[in-house]
């Protein structure tokens, strides 16, 4: 297939992009800064503008078959009144624009557009939480309600859509696990708050072998959680960083402390969720590291 793609040059773009190439994929790239996302990426891919504030030209998608959408302004910032809205509208507007897109162009027949576990709100204490579970009421669940009800714009005009609930990826390239390595490493590290709040990991290779999994399983459809299928407590993280670290995990980040770092960002690190991959499992999707001790030890040994 042709595939276009957003977020080419993020957290998970590029490692995708390859994976998609392996398997003999052609990959069209939507960008702001095509020349510079080309250049990280392997020769013959392609590319086109996208803003994902300017309507976008049908033609632009390359004569595309299938859509992955994963771009989106960063979470991790303090959220300003203009953070809140830049991280609203480039997931929410950006998707409006892209479904309208795909429907002027005629080709798609797949859309992946990525979601988060922010979904089910900040927190859900140990409640196990599944594709069927009530969304929150929080910022980051009115943003991803809100993005998801545009990316299933697209299902309603008969393009087979899925929409992964990403969770935390771990990989010490980028995201949460690169921002705690410094302190674990300086044998500093600890839990954040309580401890006690879940959070529902994921190793980076499952997250892109999920992405995956939900562009080429035909019969897959609507939400899907983007999981390991043994999330953990924060302190128990922690815990299982400082062994594959062999460093000591026992000096605690205090609640007022992220508070006053972070502001209105810290309800996401000090709340939690418990979630479970149900879909992916019941589909077939098996996991190379479904417990979080092997998936430190393989990225970190």
């Amino acid at each position: 297939m042709k595939i276009a793609m957003t977020g080419a040059s993020g957290f998970l773009g590029p490692q995708l992009v390859e994976r998609l190439l392996e398997r003999g994929h052609g990959v069209h790239v939507l960008a702001r800064d095509v020349k510079r996302t080309l250049a990280r990426l392997p020769t013959g891919v392609t590319g086109s503008y996208f803003d994902a504030a300017t309507p976008l030209a049908p033609d632009a998608l390359g004569g595309a078959e299938a859509v992955v959408h994963l771009a989106g302004e960063p979470v991790a910032q303090r959220w300003t009144e203009r953070a809140r809205q830049r991280i609203h509208d480039s997931r929410v507007v950006g998707t409006r624009l892209l479904v309208e897109a795909m429907r002027a162009a005629g080709t798609v027949r797949h859309f992946v557009s990525a979601s988060a576990i922010g979904y089910y709100g900040g927190d859900r204490g140990a409640e196990p939480l599944t594709e069927s579970s009530s969304p929150g009421e929080d910022f980051l669940a009115r943003v991803c309600r809100a993005w998801e009800a545009e990316a299933l714009e697209a299902a309603a005009s008969g393009i087979r859509t899925v929409v992964p609930r990403i969770g935390v990826v771990l990989h010490p390239e980028g995201g949460a696990l690169k921002k705690m390595l410094p302190a674990f490493r300086w044998g500093v590290g600890g839990r954040m708050g309580s401890g006690q709040q879940y959070m529902s990991w994921v190793h980076r290779d499952d997250a892109l072998g999920l992405l995956l999994f939900a562009l080429e399983q035909p019969e897959l459809r609507g939400p899907m959680n983007v999981t390991a299928p043994e999330p953990v407590t924060n302190a128990e993280l922690a815990r299982a960083l400082g062994a594959a670290l062999h460093r000591p995990a026992v000096l605690p980040v205090p609640s007022l402390a992220l508070k006053v770092a972070l502001g209105e960002m810290s309800e996401a690190v000090l709340g939690g969720q418990r979630v479970l991959p149900r879909l992916a499992q019941e589909s077939g999707y098996r996991f190379q590291y479904p417990e979080v001790q092997g998936a430190l030890r393989a990225l970190l040994g």
